[in-house]
């Protein structure tokens, strides 16, 4: 197989992990949330800073609870509900 061809189906085996790799995550709705922030990650990605639930239930997209109560919606794990008295459990 010559090297052009590898290279094309290595383009074409890969794609679609880069794409779903760089997926962003669902957003909450705004209407469920008291706080409505945001703050620019380490990755340059726009992320919601955490916020309590009108109701208190899990918004869509949050990655862990924190222990003041607020969800959070980090990609990351390191600093992820710093200045709401760490995690209390991470959520799948």
């Amino acid at each position: 197989m010559n090297i052009l061809a590898r290279i094309v189906l290595s383009v074409v085996l890969l794609a679609p992990l880069a794409v779903h790799a760089d997926a962003p995550p669902p957003s909450p709705s705004e209407s469920q949330l008291v706080e409505h922030g945001s703050y620019i990650n380490r990755d340059g990605v726009r992320v919601h800073s955490p916020a309590h639930t009108k109701d208190g239930e899990q918004p869509v997209g949050a990655s862990a609870q924190c222990r003041d109560g607020s969800y959070s919606f980090s990609r990351h794990h390191q600093g992820t509900c710093s200045h709401h008295g760490g995690v209390s459990r991470w959520l799948s």
